[in-house]
């Protein structure tokens, strides 16, 4: 099939094709856990999706990968963790490793973006959800949520 058959019906009255829906996991990476969650381009929405909790590194990557093969992300976030003034930190490395080392693995396109806050955000999201234990437990899915959710954001731009 030829890329103009391909692109039959997403062409925009206002130009070029859109680009086609895409399922999205976001990443908010930690040493510990890795917050996850689940978007799609065509509604713009993301959701929580799960915590993967490991000691060590290689596992982390590993369930990370398996998740994107799972669900056919054709598109990754990896939040990149950095001071409030935009300057990087120890973790903001750990976080680019980790988003190169997957990129390696998977199929899907693999991009870092601005995580300023969403743990915070986040917490005070469960806060008010009176969300107890188990909120404190889904806090870094939730961060993974806010991470896409702002990637979906600036895309509709």
């Amino acid at each position: 099939m030829t890329d103009e058959g391909r692109h039959a019906g997403l062409m925009s009255a206002h130009g070029p094709p859109a680009a086609a829906p895409c399922v999205v996991l976001a990443f908010d990476y930690g040493t510990r856990r890795i917050g996850v969650a689940l978007g799609n381009t065509l509604t713009g929405s993301a959701r929580p999706l799960a915590v993967l909790d490991a000691a060590d590194a290689a596992t982390r990557l590993a369930d990370a990968a398996a998740l994107v093969e799972q669900w056919q992300a054709q598109q990754v976030i990896v939040g990149l963790p950095v001071h409030a003034d935009g300057t990087a930190h120890a973790m903001t490395r750990r976080a680019a490793a980790f988003a190169r080392d997957l990129a390696t693995r998977v199929s899907a396109s693999v991009e870092t973006a601005d995580e300023r806050h969403t743990t915070e955000l986040a917490q005070q999201r469960l806060a008010t959800e009176r969300a107890g234990r188990s909120g404190r437990e889904r806090r870094d899915a939730v961060a993974a949520q806010l991470i896409l959710e702002g990637w979906l954001d600036a895309r509709g731009k």
